[in-house]
């Protein structure tokens, strides 16, 4: 009996999805409604994401246009943006709120890749982590004699390979976002 390796590559396919979503909120100088999915605002005593309550649309490489549904609901929208930690001001002319992104330098661009870097090497920490567990469960099951050695050692190269093919493909998404990134 091989150990069934479908839970653990579900696992990894979850780390490099979480991977791919840390890294849309990495601004690269270019608008993305993604950086507004961490902001929430009081909106009638509860915390309310900015896009439950407005349209979020990107005018143009750089823009942002916020257009809530509620006018009154406009100077919320722009304290919640100052409040939170993505580092744009927002514009405010009455009816709508605008968010332009600025170039980043070449010195902030080589800081976004090394933060894209830092993100990859720990989703591959958290693949070979899963790696350990599979091999240990794998072992567990030689131990207490539902496989065979023949069968652990096959087990094992599975679950090697998994971890090959995922390394690969937190690679792929780090080299694209950095390429990204580095590209004016």
């Amino acid at each position: 009996m091989k150990l069934d390796t479908k839970p653990y590559e579900e696992k990894m396919k979850k780390t490099v999805s979480a991977l791919e979503e840390s890294l849309g909120y990495i601004r690269a100088g270019k608008a993305s409604s993604a950086i507004l999915d961490k902001v929430t605002i009081d909106y009638y005593g509860s915390p309310t994401k900015i896009k439950d309550i407005a349209q979020v649309k990107t005018t143009d490489a750089r823009t942002l246009t916020i257009q809530p549904w509620d006018k009154t609901t406009l100077k919320l929208i722009e304290k919640g943006i100052l409040a939170s930690d993505i580092g744009i001001t927002p514009a405010n002319d009455g009816s709508v709120i605008r968010l332009v992104f600025p170039q980043p330098t070449e010195e902030r661009r080589k800081e976004l890749c090394k933060q894209v870097m830092k993100y990859g090497d720990e989703a591959k920490v958290a693949i070979r982590n899963i790696r350990r567990d599979a091999n240990d469960k794998s072992k567990e099951m030689k131990k207490n004699s539902e496989m065979t050695e023949d069968e652990q050692k096959q087990s094992d190269k599975l679950t090697q390979d998994l971890t090959d093919k995922f390394i690969k493909n937190v690679d792929a998404v780090c080299d694209r976002k950095k390429e990204e990134i580095m590209s004016i």
